[in-house]
């Protein structure tokens, strides 16, 4: 049995129970049940269970022991997506002067979230920001909050209420906040305003040491400035915060070698990373670098080398690129197999979130699937 199947079932004698507790708490009661009490019981077994919720609604009496029933049914609805309901539910508990201060509390939460998922971000907020300063609610406020603030993109918002989680839970927020950082560093950016995009960036780095985003983000400021140099400081950070992500570093890392006119060091460089790692992102530009020193034919035999030690579709794919060059009479089936090898290639290029599935061509800090940060990875070539 379901948990709304048997809140269907629980409902009548909830609201049975409120009844009788308020008759029993007046003078010269009868003990007579109401009318309404045995209609909401023919709407239940009829199979109408909207009709006979509104009839025990109203029987339901708002007291100390019924408002956990009143909360349940309220958020009952919601996660059935009746919002509206939800919200009268626990409009109508909080306007009761009987009900107790922590029930009141929890009731205003949740009002708060029926608020949020109706889309009402500023009537949420409010009631938020009052059970910030309560100590039994605070950090689900908080965290509901920080929602708010990153489906509205307040980046500075989300960022006072991430410490202030951080103080409470014990617990860092350091990777995230990073992110609130980089976002107002890239809307820093859209106007034009480096500086702003530089001292949010710095922070970034200095919340959290490991934010690949604000390296490729300090790269990208640098080039544009012509400072190659720092722009390559920048990108080879990557390395060594997320190995997994250097594949977003390297292209622009040898286009900046390229633009300084230092040859030498581009191929030194990317012949130590090919040596350290069997990443396919550096070994398909080094594959690129080696074609542009010595020829087509030590690039052709650099990349079967590695075919060797881990065979992929994409390394197969730059071994035919590499081939047609050469213009060899074999071209019609190589361009054949190219087509081929090109459409297994689409479908191992991309990005995956590690927790939903949610798959995507551009790279996403925020998933927007699941909507978690740094869940969201370079889809691995298959062997």
């Amino acid at each position: 049995m379901g948990q709304a199947e048997l809140l269907w079932l629980l409902l009548p004698v909830a609201a049975f129970s409120g009844w009788w507790i308020a008759r029993r708490e007046r003078k010269n009661s009868s003990v007579e049940l109401p009318s309404a009490y045995f209609q909401g019981l023919n709407f239940l077994l009829n199979e109408q269970p909207d009709k006979a919720i509104e009839v025990f609604v109203r029987v339901l009496e708002v007291n100390s022991e019924t408002a956990e029933t009143h909360m349940a049914l309220g958020n009952l609805f919601r996660r059935r997506g009746e919002v509206e309901r939800a919200i009268r539910i626990h409009q109508n508990l909080i306007a009761r002067p009987t009900l107790g201060k922590d029930q009141k509390g929890q009731a205003l939460l949740e009002l708060g979230q029926d608020y949020l998922k109706a889309g009402l971000y500023d009537r949420a907020e409010n009631l938020f920001l009052q059970l910030r300063e309560n100590p039994f609610h605070r950090q689900n406020a908080l965290r509901l909050l920080l929602d708010i603030y990153q489906k509205e993109k307040e980046w500075d918002k989300a960022i006072d209420v991430s410490h202030g989680l951080d103080r409470l839970s014990g617990k860092s927020h350091a990777d995230v906040i990073a992110h609130y950082y980089c976002e107002l560093a890239e809307d820093a950016l859209a106007a034009s305003n480096h500086l702003l995009a530089q001292k949010h960036i710095k922070h970034a780095l200095s919340s959290d040491p490991a934010s690949v985003r604000a390296s490729l983000l300090q790269g990208q400021i640098d080039a544009g400035n012509a400072d190659y140099r720092s722009a390559i400081k920048a990108w080879k950070r990557v390395e060594h915060q997320g190995l997994q992500f250097l594949g977003e570093a390297v292209g622009p890392i040898a286009d900046a070698y390229r633009k300084l006119g230092d040859e030498g060091g581009l191929y030194r460089y990317f012949s130590e990373l090919a040596g350290r790692y069997n990443n396919i992102p550096v070994m398909l530009e080094f594959a690129d670098i080696i074609r542009e020193r010595d020829g087509v034919k030590v690039a052709e035999q650099f990349v079967v080398d590695w075919l060797r030690r881990r065979p992929t579709v994409h390394g197969l794919y730059r071994l035919i690129e590499l081939n047609l060059l050469k213009n060899d009479e074999d071209s019609k089936d190589l361009l054949l197999l190219k087509t081929i090898i090109g459409q297994l290639c689409e479908r191992q290029t991309g990005y995956v979130c590690h927790k939903c599935g949610f798959k995507g061509r551009t790279l996403h800090w925020l998933c927007p699937g699941c909507n978690h940060w740094n869940t969201f990875k370079p889809v691995e070539d298959i062997v």
